[in-house]
């Protein structure tokens, strides 16, 4: 190959590159005016479309990716397929970004949903006999609150201490002889006909048609230790805290339009923390 011809093929490998390389940044999320947030559709998603609204007025286009369960919205957010997620309460965070071993961060907490106790079957948890099973969720912090709110209904009792970290091998006496079953906190709405009674997740009960304030047995209230505990938070990556699109939308899901909007439409299912 001679010397015109070998200088000619390295200009045209360097506008391939560069071309593919200016692609790559035009498609990325973290363009300036421009958030990808990742929710489960309810009620994150709704809240998202009236904070949508909000940011459109600051020159920030959302762009709202719905997610249906608990792990891939983390996972997406730590390999940059999102700017911000918005569906957990800040121990489900800590305790999977330690187990994935992913460096993210909580930045604002928005709202409570009562995690409540429902039954198709039974009025009271009086009415509960040997062998009745209760579903409660399966992933590791969701579950303890379950147990926890179990024991705070005389149903069941904890080892002493064992707080967030409870599975049902914590259980150390029963009211009756109920049995736990563990199952995904998504599914749990649908087996509810299975079972005796099931504790259910605020955003799960919410897009079944549930309501904590109105359907369930017992719930956790506004002002109790978990309401400080789960409150649902918005999640990023830890260098892109300070991210000026990032404060914006911290700022309108604190905003009072926001707390309007969701004392309005959801009732009390939904609580606004700020």
């Amino acid at each position: 190959m001679n010397a015109k011809k070998f200088i000619g093929l390295i200009l045209i490998l360097g506008l391939v590159v560069g071309a593919t390389v200016g692609c790559s940044q035009g498609t990325s999320s973290s363009d300036s005016g421009k958030l990808v947030v990742g929710a489960t559709p309810v009620p994150h998603a709704e809240i998202l479309e009236k904070a949508k609204e909000l940011l459109k007025e600051k020159g920030i286009e959302l762009e709202i990716v719905e997610f249906t369960d608990y792990v891939t919205p983390n996972k997406a957010l730590a390999n940059g397929e999102l700017d911000a997620n918005y569906f957990q309460h800040l121990p489900y965070l800590e305790d999977f970004k330690k187990k994935n071993n992913l460096d993210l961060t909580s930045t604002v907490a928005v709202h409570f949903e009562p995690m409540g106790i429902y039954s198709k079957k039974i009025k009271s948890l009086d009415e509960l006999q040997d062998g009745d099973q209760i579903a409660v969720p399966n992933d590791p912090t969701n579950e303890a609150r379950a147990l926890l709110l179990l024991q705070d209904n005389g149903i069941i009792t904890l080892k002493e201490g064992v707080g967030l970290e409870a599975t049902k091998q914590d259980i150390v006496d029963k009211k009756v002889d109920v049995e736990i079953v563990e199952l995904e906190a998504a599914q749990i709405p649908r087996s509810l006909e299975d079972v005796a009674a099931a504790v259910i997740n605020g955003n799960y009960a919410i897009e079944a048609g549930l309501s904590p304030a109105k359907d369930a047995i017992t719930a956790e209230t506004k002002d109790s230790l978990a309401a400080k505990t789960y409150a649902n938070i918005v999640a990023v990556r830890a260098e892109e805290e300070n991210r000026e699109e990032i404060k914006a939308l911290n700022e309108v899901l604190t905003s009072p339009e926001i707390k309007q909007f969701i004392e309005e439409k959801y009732q009390g299912s939904v609580i606004p923390v700020f």
